[in-house]
């Protein structure tokens, strides 16, 4: 019993009382891209970025663009930038509702706030069950997923629960990048959900493809057809960073 409570002791309370304010040490979050001006002709970034996530346009005032759609958070562009231009910080708010808005750079640093939906607050603003589908994933995104539960993080607290099937369900959580021998897998959990329905994409596999877009073992086109209602960066996405998109999106308070 004593040691139990020496241990106790030692870590702390892991519930997280306030899961908007909290910042978790040690996370490589979002890209920080400074005002410095890039290196003649460097493409340092570009070159040992293993998703593709950094564009350069050479004649534009902020020459690079990183998308967090594609990015996996390596941090591998950070010291092969000449110019010190490339950074992280901590922060785990990520989350988008358009695709076009995963993009950030010198002159756009942060993502546009997520605007509360309407329609999503009125129907499941007290509770959303939600049906977790790994399309091919490597399972980094799925621990994530399912540390949503757990006691640090509690999100059943809000309502917001994973649930086994997906006729129990309200929305699909995506991770993975869909390959070919899970699409119809993937169709069919999507089929079994009853409307109304949403898509969240989690981790940079799920959004883009992550560093499988260019394989030939891939299917995307379920993508095509769902546009997700969120998006959740990261390789793999932090669970703070799925909860603060997800209250942003239904207008949750804190």
């Amino acid at each position: 019993m004593f040691k139990s409570i020496a241990v106790r002791k030692s870590q702390g309370t892991q519930y997280i009382p306030d899961l908007r304010a909290a910042t978790p040490g040690g996370f490589r979050g979002k890209p920080v891209i400074s005002d410095a001006a890039c290196a003649d002709a460097c493409q340092a970034c570009v070159q040992v970025c293993p998703s593709r996530a950094i564009r350069l346009e050479p004649t534009q005032p902020d020459p690079v663009h990183i998308d967090l759609g594609r990015c996996v958070l390596c941090g591998d562009c950070e010291p092969v930038c000449p110019s010190r231009k490339l950074s992280f910080n901590n922060d785990v708010k990520l989350c988008a509702t358009s695709r076009e808005a995963l993009t950030v750079s010198s002159a756009h640093p942060n993502l546009d706030p997520i605007k509360v939906s309407a329609a999503l607050h009125k129907r499941f603003g007290r509770s959303l069950k939600l049906r977790s589908v790994s399309a091919g994933g490597c399972n980094g995104c799925e621990m994530e997923i399912n540390a949503l539960s757990n006691v640090n993080f509690d999100l059943g607290r809000y309502g917001i629960d994973i649930v086994a099937s997906p006729r129990h369900a309200d929305a699909l959580v995506l991770s993975g990048p869909i390959t070919r021998n899970m699409a119809e897998a993937l169709q069919v959990c999507w089929d079994a959900i009853p409307e109304p329905k949403l898509v969240i994409a989690v981790g940079a596999c799920a959004i883009s493809g992550g560093v499988f877009a260019d394989s030939d073992a891939l299917d995307r086109q379920f993508l095509d057809n769902f546009k997700p209602a969120l998006y959740v960066p990261g390789c793999p996405a932090h669970p703070l960073t799925f909860i603060s998109g997800i209250m942003d999106l239904l207008g949750i308070a804190g």
